[in-house]
C-alpha cells in the first residue's frame, strides 16, 4: 500500500497553486525556492503523476493538481483549524495568526491593536505580511488581509479596524510656502513643486480632492517620488520644505500641532472609510475568530480618528 504523502507537503502545493509560482510560494512559507521545487517533485514522484505544468513565465496546475487543490485545501484548513482547537484545549487560546496588510496601518492602526491582542492571548503568535499590492491575502497564504474599499469576493466578510472614516491631507513646510506661495485652488498646485507616492504596482497615488459635492481628481508633476512603503521619508522630504505632499491626515496632525507644517486647502479634503479586515466567510481557525471578536470589542483610539 502506497504512504500518503505528508501535510506538510500538500500544505506546500496548495501554496505554490495559490501564488502561482514557485518563488512566491517560498516567500510566504519562508522557505527556499530550492526546498519548494524538491518537494513539489517529491510529491509528484510519490503520486505518480505531474501536478504542475512549469515554464519560463509561470506554473500553472494540470487538470490533476486543480483536482488535488480543490479537494484537499478545505481539508488542510480544517485540520489546521482542528490542531489549534487541541492546542487550546486547557483554556489557553493557541495557533498562529498570518495577516496580510497595506503598509498604510502599520503606521498606527493596527500595531498598537496587536499589542493588546497578543497580550491577551500570550499562546498565540502573528505574522504580518506588509504589501501594497492588491492581492489576494488567502491566496498569498494568509488568514486574512486588511484593506481600503476593495471589491471582495462574495464569499468574504468585512470587519471594520480602526477608525471608521479617514481624511486624506495636504500639508508643506513654511520655508516653502514662503518661498512658492499658498494654492488657493487644486488646479494652482499644477504650478506648484509636489512630492507624490507610487504603490507597488507602479501607479502613482492619486491627488483627490472634494469640496461641496465637487470632485477633482489631478496629476500634478512631481518633483519627487517615494514608493507608499517610505511614506515617513515623504513626509520627511515635505518636513525640509521640499514641496506639498498629499497622504493620511492622522499621520500629519503631530507636524501641524508643532506648526512644522502648515494645512494646505483643508477645505477641500477628502473623507474615506476606514479599513476593514476581511477573510472567507467559512468558520475561521480559533486564533482569527479570537482577533475578529476583539475587533470588534476594541473600541477606536481617539489618536486614530479625524479630529
Amino acid at each position: 500500500m502506497p504512504n500518503n504523502p505528508p501535510l506538510d507537503d500538500l500544505n506546500i502545493f496548495l501554496a505554490v497553486v495559490r501564488a502561482k509560482g514557485f518563488r512566491g510560494a517560498a516567500r510566504t512559507l519562508g522557505l527556499s525556492p530550492a526546498t519548494v521545487s524538491e518537494t513539489i517533485a517529491r510529491l509528484e514522484a510519490g503520486l505518480d503523476v505531474r501536478l504542475l505544468t512549469r515554464t519560463t513565465r509561470s506554473v500553472t496546475p494540470t487538470e490533476a493538481g486543480r483536482d488535488l487543490a480543490t479537494r484537499i485545501a478545505p481539508l488542510l484548513a480544517e485540520t489546521a483549524e482542528a490542531l489549534d482547537a487541541i492546542r487550546s484545549r486547557d483554556g489557553d487560546l493557541r495557533g498562529h495568526l498570518k495577516l496580510n496588510v497595506p503598509g498604510a496601518v502599520m503606521v498606527d492602526i493596527l500595531p498598537p491593536l496587536v499589542d493588546r491582542f497578543l497580550t491577551l492571548h500570550p499562546g498565540v503568535t502573528m505574522e504580518i505580511m506588509v504589501d501594497d499590492r492588491m492581492v489576494d491575502a488567502v491566496a498569498a497564504g494568509c488568514d486574512a488581509g486588511i484593506r481600503y474599499g476593495e471589491a471582495l469576493a462574495q464569499d468574504m466578510i468585512a470587519v471594520p479596524i480602526g477608525p471608521r472614516r479617514q481624511q486624506v491631507a495636504l500639508a508643506a513646510a513654511p520655508s516653502y510656502l514662503d518661498r512658492a506661495g499658498t494654492p488657493g485652488h487644486p488646479r494652482d498646485l499644477l504650478a506648484h513643486f509636489c512630492i507624490r507616492g507610487r504603490f507597488g504596482s507602479g501607479a502613482l497615488v492619486p491627488w483627490q480632492f472634494e469640496r461641496g459635492g465637487e470632485v477633482l481628481t489631478l496629476d500634478p508633476e512631481a518633483r519627487l517620488i517615494v514608493g507608499t512603503s517610505g511614506s515617513a521619508a515623504m513626509i520627511g522630504h515635505a518636513l525640509a520644505g521640499q514641496g506639498l505632499c498629499m497622504t493620511f491626515r492622522n499621520w500629519l496632525e503631530a507636524h501641524f500641532t508643532t506648526g512644522a507644517l502648515t494645512p494646505v486647502l483643508p477645505d477641500w479634503w477628502p473623507e474615506f472609510e476606514g479599513p476593514h479586515l476581511y477573510y472567507h466567510g467559512r468558520r475561521p481557525p480559533a486564533p482569527l475568530k479570537a482577533f475578529i471578536d476583539f475587533l470588534r470589542d476594541a473600541e477606536v483610539r481617539p489618536d486614530q480618528g479625524l479630529r
